[in-house]
């Protein structure tokens, strides 16, 4: 009974881990495709440079399985980024102050519009996107044929870079504010108020956009039934290996007791025979009176 209830506890604790691990599994999946893609449009970026001019956006084409994604790119001098900022890079709008980490003479910022693709690749459970999510990124200038280069730390150390969403969804329920929301390139999410104007002010770059609270998106639908689907699929292998286990206990107490006769049966077998008599109708089994009679040690007798 004791091996039983143990067993039922271990198949309690894996059902609690299979809904764990299908969770950060979920969010895990989401942080790796997110920078996937960072990946595959700043390779989409730097082939937009033909003659490339300091200070000019150059629009970039993306493959057709990501159609609906806007990107670009600006070479600029680290010098000139500092002293002067950019004034207007599509919704950007960037101040003087500005440093990358590591030192680089010149530097390419990278501009996504992610569009009707925000939600796959940001997905916020509880909130709905009233913009498109907007991404700023900086990357090493020098090799304009690179692919896959890692991201500069861009910081805004006076003034934060503010971004002007000029389009913005007018659905927000009754009684929700709309807020800013940030998402760092490690997978943290911030939010911030949202300035006049539609315009979310940061420090870092990253990819932002402005959402509402809202009722549970059709994704996040989909990912609790996933989620429901293994808790169910994990109950349901639990209630078979214990009914296996089971068997297999029933199985070995009966083998035990079996060979436990067995063995009283050959015990009985190998044992002296007693002789059968009849007290009245009664028939007992009799031994002699001296069964082993008494042998002296020795001939002395006193």
């Amino acid at each position: 009974m004791r091996v039983i209830t143990n067993f039922s506890m271990l198949l309690l604790i894996t059902c609690f881990l299979c809904l764990i691990l299908s969770s950060a599994q979920t969010s895990f999946d989401g942080i790796v495709s997110a920078r996937s893609l960072d990946d595959q449009l700043q390779d989409c970026a730097f082939k937009a440079f033909s003659t490339p001019k300091t200070g000019v956006p150059y629009d970039a084409q993306v493959p057709s399985n990501l159609t609906g994604i806007k990107v670009s790119a600006m070479r600029l001098r680290s010098g000139s980024l500092w002293d002067k900022g950019v004034q207007s890079y599509k919704e950007f709008e960037i101040p003087e102050g500005v440093i990358e980490q590591p030192y680089f003479k010149r530097i390419v910022l990278v501009y996504q519009n992610l569009g009707n693709w925000s939600q796959y690749y940001y997905p916020l459970s509880g909130y709905s996107y009233l913009a498109p999510v907007l991404g700023l990124l900086a990357y090493d200038g020098t090799n304009l044929i690179a692919s896959n280069l890692p991201e500069l730390e861009l910081s805004a150390y006076h003034k934060p870079i503010l971004v002007n969403f000029s389009y913005v969804k007018n659905t927000s329920p009754y009684g929700s504010l709309a807020k800013c929301v940030y998402f760092d390139l490690f997978g943290s999410i911030k939010f911030d108020t949202l300035l006049n104007g539609n315009v979310c002010p940061i420090f870092e770059q990253g990819h932002v956009s402005i959402v509402v609270e809202s009722n549970a998106s059709p994704q996040t639908h989909w990912k609790n039934e996933f989620k429901f689907k293994i808790v169910i699929v994990c109950l349901a292998g639990g209630i078979v290996l214990l009914f296996l286990f089971g068997l297999l206990i029933s199985r070995m107490r009966r083998a035990k007791q079996e060979t436990k006769i067995k063995q009283m049966e050959l015990e009985a077998d190998c044992s002296e025979t007693l002789k059968i008599i009849y007290i009245g109708n009664a028939k007992v089994p009799s031994a002699l009176g001296t069964r082993t009679p008494p042998k002296i040690e020795n001939d002395y007798v006193p």
